[in-house]
């Protein structure tokens, strides 16, 4: 078990087996003394290019779709997974990795998507909210270390502005009236301020 817990968040359509988001992660700083381009220690992206992750994605798939259980043990790699609608969603750790662990992360992947897709995570709306898709897989994992699995927490901090923001603006009436007084209160200051100036 290592700080850098998961290696792939995937999303993937059911329908016909295509990628629609897929999130690999290594850890920053490789150990001292690792070879350049090693994929042999803790929180390496097993998967650097792209014909690799294809690869592994359509095995992935093919293995899950016939599969009754969460949590499985592919390319000595402990992926657990959910299906949504038409939607697989997969978090890939290491073979040393606490199954819980990851099977909390996908939970909070899937309830934090059902809370800010409004009880409707499929295809489609993943597409449509595809910046707010990969905010919350941002929020729950950042560089392969798990930051947090609570999915009112994560929509919370995809969904809102923040606090600073938000009383900046609480004040301004932004109505046509509104409007017309900032006007004139404007036009009253200035004249105030050339008539002490002359």
């Amino acid at each position: 078990m290592s700080l850098f817990s998961v290696n792939a968040i995937l999303i993937m359509a059911t329908d016909d087996s295509s990628r629609i988001l897929a999130k690999y992660y290594s850890a920053p700083h490789p150990p001292a003394g690792t070879t350049a381009n090693s994929t042999n220690y803790p929180g390496a992206n097993p998967y650097p290019n792209l014909k690799d992750q294809k690869a592994f994605e359509k095995g992935l798939l093919e293995k899950t779709s016939k599969q009754t259980s969460d949590i499985i043990l592919y390319d000595n790699r402990v992926v657990v997974f959910k299906m949504e609608s038409d939607v697989m969603l997969y978090v890939v750790g290491g073979a040393e990795e606490n199954e819980i662990l990851l099977f909390n992360v996908i939970l909070a992947l899937r309830d934090s998507l059902t809370i800010l897709l409004k009880n409707s995570t499929d295809k489609r709306t993943i597409i449509e909210n595809y910046d707010l898709v990969s905010l919350a897989m941002d929020e729950i994992v950042d560089d392969g270390i798990i930051l947090e699995t609570d999915p009112v927490i994560v929509a919370s901090r995809v969904s809102r502005p923040p606090v600073q923001d938000i009383t900046a603006v609480k004040g301004i009436d932004l109505s046509e009236q509104g409007l017309l007084n900032a006007w004139e209160f404007g036009k009253m200051k200035l004249s105030e301020r050339l008539r002490q100036g002359l």
